[in-house]
């Protein structure tokens, strides 16, 4: 799998008014107390702070530089966190009909400049323009739809002992890190983030600053997991560590938060499966594999590895090959006219060159260990500017046959990669589907729903689909995970509020404990 190099279509431009200086100037207007002309700040003790070490950071989106994270270290995250346990203590006892209302003035903010933390999304993380839109839009119509309802979710509950501690990955800064923050918020505890070492340090801060003018009791800070942990998860005033990434970081933090006895939520990555048995609905696949594709796989209910029963392994192709091959990569803001909207992609560039480069050894090392290579998208389809740097792009690879001893065999790739699966018997597609110990999301398409009810109960994922995708979900939707994929609290609806709050003596929360699991 070679690297991209320079494949461009000539005649494309940057769409005006949409650079990155562009959205840093406004950015600088909207909350200068947040922004310098050359960095961003940390903010603890409701006071932005110059202090830290500026990070170097460049665009995954045409490898230019912008503004990376002011690193902290160990004593001043320390301080940042004691400072957060005095906001705690006076937040908790502010009455849940003004927090509510600084709450909803915050999602007022956030839709007043819903573009711009668009924008920063699109630089910093490479997302294409409808997905960072959409993005901002389920952060704020989640928490509106808890501002809505929170009464009886905190009835005959209390805020924790301190506040909450979030450690999230990179891929969703809004949706997924901001949203848990105001419903923690909402919900009465003062709230802790530290920004992803990847990206989304200005979108991230742009909306902390929005969510701090309205007295949100917000902590922002930058810095290493290893120089950070010991005050963002190990320190006494935590009252709960909110963790969403990778395996290996979350087992380090389970282990901290389990030895310490400390309340917990830590969503890890599975290796999501979507298994075919005794199917024939080949369109309703075809129409859905584009999909699968959005923002490039990078996300934890992304769908990476299809299990196929052998005999059915000609017609699947039928129906994948013509979808894959219709993915729209290519650089999210390149426009053949200043007047045209921003295109709509798939996916644009992965996070970083190094990842793509990542993935582009473990494919070329699968296919030297006897993977075959049944599709790989050209660099020519990526529709990029004249002249772009293009380390950050992957085009789209479906592998046959993944060896045991590849990463891609039993491990959430976290790019464009599919690998396929033959079984030819139930046992064999099982295993198959369960092959990482635990995961968020699965799909089963089968035509007979007596086997899919007798099957699905024995994929260990925390959602199933009958020949349908699986998310996170909204609102009232819960969501957990199987296996090492999640340990802590389940959350979605009233238990991410009870995850965050003290209930009566003696309760169990749903989720995967050390000494118990309890499904909702």
């Amino acid at each position: 799998m070679a690297p991209t190099l320079t494949t461009t279509r000539p005649g494309l431009i940057l769409k005006p008014g949409t650079s990155w200086s562009d959205a840093w100037q406004r950015s600088l207007a909207v909350a200068p107390e947040a922004f310098h002309e050359d960095r961003v700040l940390n903010l603890y003790g409701a006071a932005w702070r110059t202090d830290g070490r500026a990070r170097p950071a460049t665009t995954p989106v045409d490898g230019t530089p912008i503004v990376g994270a002011p690193r902290l270290d160990r004593a001043t995250a320390r301080h940042a966190v004691r400072a957060s346990l005095d906001q705690h203590r006076a937040w908790r006892h502010v009455p849940l009909a003004e927090r509510r209302a600084r709450v909803a003035a915050t999602l007022d903010a956030l839709t007043e400049h819903r573009e711009l933390l668009a924008l920063l999304l699109v630089w910093e993380i490479g997302k294409p323009w409808r997905l960072a839109q959409a993005d901002v839009d389920r952060a704020i119509d989640g928490v509106r739809w808890y501002v809505d309802g929170i009464e009886p979710m905190v009835a005959g509950r209390t805020p924790l002992a301190g506040p909450v501690s979030n450690i999230a990955s990179w891929n969703y800064p809004m949706s997924v890190l901001v949203h848990a923050m105001l419903v923690q918020a909402l919900a009465g505890n003062a709230v802790i983030a530290k920004t992803p070492t990847d990206g989304g340090v200005a979108c991230l801060t742009l909306a902390s600053a929005l969510a701090a003018r309205e007295g949100i009791p917000v902590t922002l800070v930058s810095g290493s997991g290893g120089e950070l942990s010991e005050a963002l998860v190990r320190a006494p005033e935590i009252g709960c560590v909110s963790f969403v990434g990778g395996r290996d970081t979350g087992a380090a933090v389970a282990t901290a938060v389990a030895d310490l006895g400390k309340r917990h939520v830590l969503e890890q990555e599975g290796l999501n499966t979507w298994g075919l048995w005794n199917f024939s609905d080949w369109d309703s696949l075809t129409a859905v594999i584009p999909k699968l594709f959005d923002y490039g796989k990078q996300r934890c209910t992304a769908y990476p590895r299809f299990v196929v029963q052998r005999e059915l392994f000609d017609e699947f192709l039928a129906a994948y090959l013509p979808a894959v091959r219709g993915i729209r990569t290519g650089h999210p803001l390149a426009v053949g006219h200043p007047d045209d909207l921003p295109p709509e992609l798939d996916f644009g560039p992965v996070i970083n060159a190094a990842k793509a480069q990542e993935l582009r050894e473990q494919v070329a090392d699968a296919i030297d260990r006897g993977a075959v290579p049944l599709y790989r998208g050209r660099p020519t389809d990526a529709r990029l500017l004249p002249g772009q740097d293009t380390s950050a792009y992957v085009q789209p690879v479906t592998l046959l046959g993944p060896p045991s001893s590849s990463p891609l065999h039993h491990a959430e790739p976290f790019g464009p990669v599919d690998t396929i699966v033959l079984v030819d018997t139930e046992a064999e597609l099982l295993a198959a589907m369960n092959a990482s110990n635990g995961a968020l999301v699965a799909t089963l398409s089968t035509d007979d729903r007596d086997t899919y009810e007798r099957l699905a109960p024995q994929i260990r994922a925390f959602k199933v689909g009958h020949g349908k995708p699986r998310s996170r979900g909204d609102r009232d939707e819960l969501f957990g995970g199987f296996g090492a994929s999640w340990r802590g609290a389940f959350v979605g609806g009233e238990l991410l509020v009870r995850a965050v709050t003290e209930g009566p003596a003696g309760e169990r929360l749903p989720g995967n404990f050390p000494d118990y699991q309890l499904m909702p």
